[in-house]
């Protein structure tokens, strides 16, 4: 039987190990009820508290793994970090600006975490250190210029989508003209603020599948945008006909969330399906190379 200890190596009882667990405790805790007030109650950071529990599972399994291959870290390169991370956190911390403390108390936790395991032992724990960089919500300004080009394109095909059904339907950019209505699209209503939850998940599934097929993952993973701009332009019809059909009150209430909830679940299928799909026929094309 191997014991707890043996797989999870506990650092030795000393005054500078004392000193680092209070310290990283005095920066993870109130940092992390920061994030979990102001980001895992609104719609871009709900996936955060999955992304933490199942981030953590990940990088117990991969713990095991790198376990022979740990050793301190040289001690100048962490002052270094240490020097440079610390008083950025500390500014952070003051302002409360919550995507930079995210980032930087993590910066910290992970420079704690290679001064104990070292290089090698990091490198054989990338995806679940990168995974849970997920846990804190991406700055507004690298959201909105991803979204803004996605909005537009989305918008711009609902239109001609329903001009071509017969719809009295015009607009430009994000503003949508049906009826007597007229329209924003927003992050929020054309889903794409789901865009990071989605990635999560779906990088989570493809890499407990395929981590072992690193070619395939890539495939994989290059499907989630496109998914998730086809889910998105598809609740954003569903969102216009019901404003043009039932009202704004209609499309504004519960449909609204009804819609992207059900929306997010179908994407998440579809990366399912896609994956069920598209494994075989990758299977067979390396099975047909290795015989050639």
């Amino acid at each position: 039987m191997t014991s707890t200890t043996a797989k999870f190596p506990i650092p030795p009882l000393n005054l500078a190990n004392i000193l680092l667990a209070v310290g990283l405790a005095a920066i993870i805790i109130p940092t992390m009820m920061f994030v979990s007030q102001e980001s895992w109650s609104q719609e871009t950071g709900a996936h955060g508290p999955i992304v933490l529990f199942t981030g953590l599972w990940l990088l117990r399994r991969r713990w095991v793994v790198a376990r022979p291959v740990m050793r301190p870290a040289p001690t100048l390169p962490i002052i270094l970090l240490a020097t440079i991370c610390l008083p950025l956190f500390l500014f952070a911390r003051i302002t409360q600006i919550v995507e930079i403390e995210g980032y930087l108390m993590y910066g910290l936790v992970l420079i704690a975490l290679y001064s104990i395991v070292g290089r090698a032992a990091m490198k054989l724990m990338w995806f679940p250190l990168f995974y849970l960089l997920f846990v804190f919500p991406p700055p507004d300004t690298i959201i909105a210029l991803i979204t803004q080009p996605l909005k537009i394109l989305i918008s711009q095909a609902a239109i001609g989508f329903l001009h071509m059904l017969g719809y009295p339907i015009g607009g430009a950019g994000v503003m949508i003209q049906i009826g007597q209505y007229q329209l924003l699209v927003a992050a929020a209503c054309s889903g794409l603020n789901s865009l990071v939850s989605l990635s999560a998940i779906s990088l989570f599934y493809i890499y407990v599948r395929h981590q072992a097929n690193w070619r395939y993952s890539l495939l994989l993973s290059s499907m989630i945008i496109p998914v998730a701009i086809i889910a998105n332009f598809i609740r954003v019809l569903i969102l216009i006909l019901l404003t043009y059909h039932y009202g704004e009150s209609a499309a504004q209430g519960f449909l609204h969330n009804f819609a992207g909830i059900t929306m997010f679940m179908i994407a998440v299928l579809t990366i399912f399906a896609i994956d069920s799909v598209l494994e075989p026929i990758w299977r067979r094309f390396n099975n047909r190379e290795s015989a050639a």
